[in-house]
């Protein structure tokens, strides 16, 4: 999206990959802090405070590294609008948005990958255990629902 809205401003190729970059790699580390964090346990799945509160600090650090990295690499400054506080307040207000996001993606797609590494890692078939476990929660109480909704009629 940063690559994207740099092109859509009228900026060079060049501008636009270092901008996309320089937001990918801060977003990437946290989201494997993020995954790390459920692997062990302290993040539950399904719960979405935890994920809010961690990204309500990570995401405003993550575009504080872009525009800082961006702004000394292309233009050899870094303009804040709002200046550092309104700048991470902006951010924060914007993170828990970001933070929907990231966990219905993260939820959707991780069973996926955590299939194709279970056979030789044993992490990752302990946490796909636990998300087959959230899955068969939600699927029982869905039926629950269903068989009450019935029985009302």
């Amino acid at each position: 999206m940063a690559g994207g809205l740099t092109l859509l401003a009228g900026r060079p190729v060049g501008w636009a990959a270092v901008s996309a970059l320089a937001l990918a790699l801060p977003l990437g580390i946290l989201g494997a802090g993020y995954g790390l964090l459920t692997g062990q346990g302290v993040i539950r799945l399904g719960v979405f405070a935890p994920a809010g509160l961690y990204w309500l600090a990570g995401f405003p650090l993550a575009r504080l590294a872009q525009e800082t990295a961006a702004g000394l690499t292309l233009t050899g400054e870094v303009v804040l609008a709002g200046g550092v506080a309104g700048f991470l307040g902006y951010q924060a207000m914007v993170s828990l948005g970001f933070a929907i996001g990231f966990v219905w993606l993260h939820e959707r797609l991780m069973p996926y990958w955590l299939l194709r590494l279970r056979g030789h890692n044993p992490y990752a078939r302990e946490l796909l255990d636990r998300y087959v476990a959230h899955a068969e929660v939600l699927r029982s109480a869905a039926g629950r629902r269903r068989t009450r909704k019935g029985a009302r009629r």
